[in-house]
């Protein structure tokens, strides 16, 4: 139980997934069950996390998950960026101070490994992409919307890193 009342965190091998492609993998569930029917789900891979927030609709909810008024069709990351921008104001912040994010080697790696007409695709559409949000987009922006554009259709990039024996 989390002090003062606060809500409860559970840890469990039991729950629906977020993402059905990692169903083969042992389940890792961190549950945080707080006020007002919000609860918390983090399910632990190996190299990522997957997240899954339910709670009941707030005034002037919007985020990257979407705006909560029932039409996915404004939900877009381009439609939720025009809302609010590409990143959390810092006043607006959940903690003090935004984490330091880095590509991991492999990441790096398959980055060299995009090929070249999709890589200079990716450099052309994610400058375009968070130029209007963010009038200097970081390298690490950058890295991580080309990485998304190089490997983004496939379901589970880290399986296919493993095969090639990344």
């Amino acid at each position: 139980d989390l002090e003062g009342g606060a809500g409860r965190i559970t840890y469990s091998t039991e729950g629906d997934l977020v993402d059905k492609a990692t169903s083969e993998w042992d389940r890792r569930i961190v549950r945080i069950e707080l006020a007002e029917d919000t609860t918390i789900e983090v399910f632990r891979w190996t190299n990522y996390v997957d997240l899954r927030i339910r709670m009941p609709q707030q005034d002037d909810q919007d985020g990257s998950c979407g705006n909560f008024n029932g039409d996915a069709g404004d939900d877009s990351t381009e439609a939720v960026f025009t809302r609010m921008g590409a990143r959390v104001p810092k006043n607006k912040l959940l903690f003090n101070a935004r984490a330091n994010v880095d590509l991991t080697d492999v990441e790096q790696k398959l980055l060299t490994m995009c090929e070249p007409e999709r890589l200079q695709k990716a450099q052309t559409e994610c400058a375009q992409f968070l130029d209007p949000y963010r009038h200097n987009p970081t390298a690490i922006e950058m890295k991580s919307c080309m990485l998304d554009v190089c490997y983004g259709s496939n379901e589970h990039t880290l399986r296919m890193a493993k095969s090639l024996g990344l």
